[in-house]
């Protein structure tokens, strides 16, 4: 299947490795040009050479923080400076930390607002009037599991994901008349570094190995297994595609049905 995405510009955030890297990959893959950030210019920069290497796609990195609003605003502008325009944007950025209430301080908590809403806040607004010019755009935030089931010791996570759910479906019924659609995939347990990071946390809290951790965490979901970036890369890609014009302000799970409510 072509999903009309040779020859589009797509920005993709925090994509040196994990689902930022599937996703970036996947749509070089589709022939999509492809402006990639990370917070390390060397690991982004390798990254970069290594999906145009496989895809034959241009692959460009920036290196970019984007918690930080200079960063964002430049990383935008170098794609609009070198290609024109940018018609696919995908949020991401790594996850706020597990912690306790109690133990979490005013800076966890700013730091967490920064990291998790507002790059998604400043990104969108970056690129949304070359959509609305241009009558076509794709925006699609990687979220968590978390937005819909919230979970106990990602207290940061359970506070804010939701949020970035409302202002999806808002933003959705609001641009959706320039034929600009907006989106959000909430992976589960998709066996990145970030889910191994959170899988020492929680095998240390309950004195097990990490091995069994993963062991157990996969006997409770449905599929049976953890998810692979690749599967969630392919998702975003599909969101980007023409195919999936009639698709927005959706909050979309994408978990091997480890969530359990009825959504």
């Amino acid at each position: 299947m072509d999903f009309g995405l040779k020859n589009k510009i797509a920005v993709v955030a925090a994509a040196s490795r994990g689902l930022g890297r599937a996703a970036a990959r996947q749509l070089a893959l589709e022939g999509a040009t492809v402006v990639i950030c990370a917070r390390r210019k060397k690991e982004i920069n390798r990254t970069a050479c290594e999906i145009q290497e496989e895809t034959g796609s241009v692959v460009v990195s920036v290196r970019a923080d984007v918690t930080k609003p200079k960063d964002v605003r430049e990383l935008v502008s170098q794609a609009r400076r070198r290609f024109g325009t940018v018609h696919v944007l995908v949020v991401n950025a790594g996850g706020p930390p597990a912690g306790e209430m109690l133990a979490l301080t005013d800076k966890d908590w700013q730091k967490a607002h920064e990291l998790t809403l507002m790059s998604m806040v400043r990104l969108t607004r970056a690129v949304l009037p070359m959509m609305v010019r241009q009558e076509w755009g794709r925006i699609i935030t990687i979220n968590s599991i978390v937005a819909k089931q919230p979970v106990n010791e990602l207290l940061l996570s359970a506070a804010i994901r939701p949020g970035i759910g409302g202002l999806v479906k808002v933003l959705a019924n609001q641009y959706a008349k320039y034929n600009i659609t907006i989106n959000t995939v909430c992976p589960g347990h998709i066996r990145t570094q970030r889910q191994e990071e959170l899988a020492r946390f929680r095998a240390e809290a309950r004195r097990i190995s990490i091995e069994r951790y993963f062991a157990e965490t996969a006997a409770a979901i449905p599929a049976g297994r953890l998810g692979r970036p690749e599967e969630i890369g392919s998702v975003v890609a599909f969101l980007a595609s023409e195919q999936a014009a009639y698709i927005n302000g959706v909050n979309l799970l994408v978990d091997g049905s480890a969530a359990k409510g009825v959504h």
